[in-house]
């Protein structure tokens, strides 16, 4: 099955009309969110739905049908057993690979990260999964696996999946900043402060790989093919400081969230004082950006805004995220979290 195209007129936001429109309320509508008001019209119906699903998809929650969200409502199709999954190219995507690679995560089958993309780690855990059930192993979860995993639903409760235990054990490599394999990106508006970030940690001994594609897939992409230990974006907000990192439903990362953590507590005194003529709490949140779910290691996803404010303190933003790195890679896995929020 192709995957779904993404619609030319995007960003769809209030005011807006068309065949792309009547698409977005047809999603939204099968996702669970049907009060969208008139068909052919994004109207103040269709933005209060788009934000109750972006808090639902734990996204950021604008009420604007960016790509972030399309790419969020086409994953929302389908649920487990609703189709044939398999290895093809492009690779399957969508909230029924996430639960298909938590499940079987759970049950000690190793699918690699809780991405939503089934590629080849996870065609090989169900290979392993169907043979250790009795089932052909050939790799395509249909109605036998599917009523497989039903069977043992009962054993999944409260178990730790493998991505996790995997999580947990990267926090245990860290042994200060020299030797880090690090990925600092932005998506467009900050290279200053990235390439700033990249040097003082460079200096520090780390390796670091700096990242400035407007795709965030595309860089998720390369921090993976690069083997890096952690990622850090940032971009610009319209207002508002908030540190995020990766969670679904049943899933945190635990090193994305004590990362996170670090930088809103280093970002903290920088937007608390005087000479910023504002007072505001950095917080940190959960989320499953694509940039966050995508990149298969700790990573944070750093909103700042507004745009004047954060250029013209640039040197202060880059010394407390060379800060927060730093803190993160020496600190003990068993440290104490650092609640923001």
């Amino acid at each position: 099955m192709s995957p779904s195209p993404v619609p030319s007129g995007l960003p769809l936001r209030l005011g807006d009309s068309g065949p792309a429109v009547r698409d977005l309320h047809q999603r939204l509508g099968s996702s669970g969110f049907s009060d969208t008001g008139d068909v052919e019209t994004f109207d103040d119906h269709t933005e209060r739905a788009l934000r109750a699903f972006q808090s639902s998809r734990r996204l950021v929650e604008d009420g604007i049908c960016a790509r972030q969200t399309w790419s969020a409502l086409v994953d929302a199709d389908y649920r487990l057993g609703d189709r044939m999954i398999y290895l093809r190219s492009p690779m399957t995507r969508g909230d029924d690979v996430t639960d298909l690679q938590q499940r079987l995560g759970s049950l000690g089958f190793d699918a690699g990260w809780l991405d939503g993309i089934f590629g080849p780690d996870t065609e090989r855990a169900v290979r392993d999964f169907q043979h250790n059930q009795g089932l052909a192993a050939e790799g395509v979860v249909g109605r036998e696996t599917v009523a497989a995993f039903g069977r043992l639903a009962g054993r999944q409760s409260g178990v730790k999946t493998v991505a996790e235990v995997r999580d947990r054990e990267r926090l245990r490599e860290r042994s200060g900043v020299h030797g880090q394999r690090l990925i600092i990106g932005e998506a467009g508006g900050l290279p200053a402060i990235v390439h700033g970030l990249a040097r003082r940690l460079r200096l520090d001994g780390a390796e670091v790989l700096t990242l400035h594609q407007p795709d965030l897939s595309d860089q998720a992409r390369a921090a993976n093919a690069w083997d890096g230990h952690a990622y850090l974006g940032i971009t610009l907000a319209d207002y508002g400081q908030q540190v995020s990192y990766f969670e679904i439903d049943g899933f945190t990362s635990h090193g994305g969230k004590a990362l996170a953590e670090r930088c809103a507590a280093a970002l903290q005194p920088l937007f608390s004082s005087p000479q910023l003529s504002q007072s505001e709490p950095v917080k940190t949140s959960g989320m499953r950006l694509p940039i966050l779910r995508e990149t298969r290691m700790p990573a944070v996803w750093c909103r700042l805004g507004p745009a004047p404010l954060i250029v013209e303190h640039a040197a202060a933003v880059t010394d407390s995220l060379r800060e927060a790195v730093a803190m993160w890679c020496t600190e003990s896995p068993n440290d104490a979290s650092l609640s923001t929020n």
